[in-house]
């Protein structure tokens, strides 16, 4: 071999990595389903196997990253943020355990509130990412030396990761729609700053003073749509980041629940992996990297992007062994007996008209707040509930999400325009007895939150304390026509009501106060008479104990019209969501 060869090949160098993102984890640690008391596939423990073999490949060539929502979901994390408080958060020790190169926040990481949140940051020992999460009142210029804002404490912006002589930044950031989702007391001390313009400034800044070889995005952000404020800050905004903001190699996102893997051609030409394992672990997403480097310097990046199921991966039985005694605690926590079923609840009926699932929720706000009306949705797909004891687990499915009790005052007029704006989103308009009943949607079959509906499923609200009816072959505005007030008095549109809702709509969620009811966004606060100090699942299990023995029963105050077309239709699409 000449000499000219040999120092040909000593200044040509290639680098191959991996990275493996999780996201919207949801509590889904073990392989266990603490609310069905069943085994779970994914989890966690089973994409941990899968981690290990990579580690055995790549080394320290593989980086592990975390997209957010993991203090919201399964009982494990309720009972870590609120029962077992004094202990290290049980998402930071996993966290911890698995060694995360880096993690953002999502925005159920929010919802826990300061005390939950602020402890689990501190705790998680690898860098928590919000680049977009900004403090409410900023420091000086000369204080922040150079750089573009300060973000909330004990989050960074973006981390800074050496693999094999590669330099990678990861900039970090949250979905900006948190205040249309949470009252404010919640984020205190907080603002969320729309993520184009975020990113600019921080891709900027990163090349001026980092000069990495690669810049990763990790964004608690869906891929578009969504939720856009009055100043243009998108809830799903990362394909738009892609597009929009030059030097990104890859963005692993998540927060809408589905799978992506694509390519994004940006304003410079070059392409973007975007990149999504949707969520529950059943999936990771993961990009392999191969670098060329002549003379120390990068000429060439081969990017591929992998889905890969770890739904039926083997379980990781060490991990398991180590948080054995949690997991124990755990259990005996959801086996407590909380009262007394004479009759099973189904969540799917809710669906197609009056449930008892869904009238149970109604009628334990309307006792315990004593409002007029109440609204509720569902916010599950196919749950049950069977009769017999009912337990701390079934609590969770009765209602999954760590949401606060609010009553506010509106209009009957209001109350109308917001179930007009429900229905609009839950059902079809029929030109025929053959038409659907229900806006169904079948390529949104395996998408957690609509699960074969055009919309979220958990905007889909029904009201109690009124007596109405849906008229389906009326156009969209004009299907819901209130007959009275339950209790046999007139309903009147100009008169006020005290209306109990749960905090996410209460506070904007799903549009159905602003744009169905018509009170603007900023008038929301001004609106509320009480809301309650803990979360909605700890009033309605005081009220099932205080109770003992409940019969659950439809109340049969509302339904869809006219039968004669709207019976056949719902039995259709049942079917067609449902099977036989």
């Amino acid at each position: 071999m000449s000499i000219l060869a040999a120092t040909a090949r000593q200044d040509t160098k290639t680098v191959r990595l991996k990275v493996i993102e999780t996201s919207d984890v949801h509590g889904h640690f073990f392989p266990y389903d603490f609310m069905e008391s069943k085994p779970l596939t994914g989890t966690l423990v089973r994409a941990n196997t899968y981690i290990k073999k990579q580690r055995e490949q790549y080394g320290e060539r593989l980086l592990l990253i975390d997209n957010g929502d993991i203090l919201q979901g399964q009982p494990c994390v309720y009972w870590s943020n609120y029962v077992m408080p004094e202990d290290e958060n049980l998402a930071a020790s996993v966290v911890n355990y698995m060694k995360y190169d880096a993690e953002t926040v999502g925005n159920h990481d929010i919802e826990p509130g300061h005390k939950v949140y602020d402890k689990w940051i501190r705790e998680v020992r690898c860098p928590l990412l919000g680049a977009n999460i900004v403090l409410k009142e900023q420091p000086s210029a000369e204080q922040l030396g150079g750089r573009p804002y300060q973000v909330y404490d004990n989050l960074r912006p973006y981390s800074t990761h050496y693999v094999d002589g590669v330099k990678i930044c990861i900039i970090g950031m949250l979905t900006p729609s948190i205040p249309h989702w949470l009252n404010e007391s919640i984020w205190k001390g907080m603002e969320f700053e729309e993520m184009v313009g975020c990113a600019r400034k921080w891709v900027k800044y990163i090349q001026e003073y980092e000069h990495p070889d690669l810049i990763f995005g990790l964004f608690h952000s869906g891929r578009d749509g969504g939720i856009v404020d009055d100043n243009g800050a998108e809830e799903n905004a990362t394909a738009a980041v892609a597009r929009e903001v030059p030097g990104f190699d890859v963005i692993f996102f998540g927060h809408d629940h589905q799978v992506h893997n694509e390519w994004v051609t940006n304003t410079a030409g070059k392409q973007v992996l975007i990149i999504d394992p949707s969520c529950y672990v059943q999936n990771v997403a993961e990009a392999e990297l191969e670098l060329t480097y002549s003379n120390g310097h990068l000429t060439k990046k081969d990017i591929k992007g992998h889905i890969v199921s770890v739904r039926d991966e083997q379980i990781d039985q060490q991990m398991m062994a180590h948080f054995q005694p949690k997991i124990d605690q755990i259990k005996q926590y959801v086996s407590r007996k909380i009262g007394r079923f004479e009759h099973p609840i189904y969540n799917r009926e809710s669906f197609f008209g009056n449930s008892a699932f869904t009238d149970l929720i109604h009628n334990l706000q309307m006792q315990i707040t004593k409002a007029d009306v109440s609204f509720n949705a569902p916010l599950s797909f196919n749950t049950v509930i069977d009769a017999g004891d009912v337990t701390q687990a079934d609590m969770f499915k009765l209602y999954r999400f760590e949401n606060l009790l609010y009553v506010l005052r509106m209009t009957g007029e209001e109350i109308r325009k917001h179930l007009e704006f429900s229905y609009d989103m839950w059902t079809n308009t029929m030109t025929s007895p053959d038409d659907h009943a229900l806006r169904l949607n079948k390529d949104s079959k395996e998408d957690q939150q609509r699960t074969g509906f055009q919309y979220y499923t958990f905007n889909f609200d029904s009201a109690c304390g009124i007596d109405y009816e849906v008229d389906l072959t009326k156009p969209d505005g004009q299907k819901v026509h209130i007959l009275q007030m339950s209790n046999g008095q007139p309903f009147d549109e100009q008169k006020w009501y005290k209306v109990v809702m749960n905090s996410y709509r209460a506070n904007g969620g799903g549009e159905l106060l602003t744009k169905g009811a018509g009170i603007p966004k900023d008038s929301l606060d001004g609106r509320v008479l009480f809301h309650t100090e803990l979360d909605q699942r700890h009033y309605l299990t005081e009220e099932i104990q205080r109770m003992g023995v409940i019969d659950p029963q439809p109340n049969h105050n509302w339904r869809f019209i006219p039968e004669a077309w709207t019976k056949p239709a719902l039995e259709r699409d049942r079917k067609a969501l449902f099977g036989e």
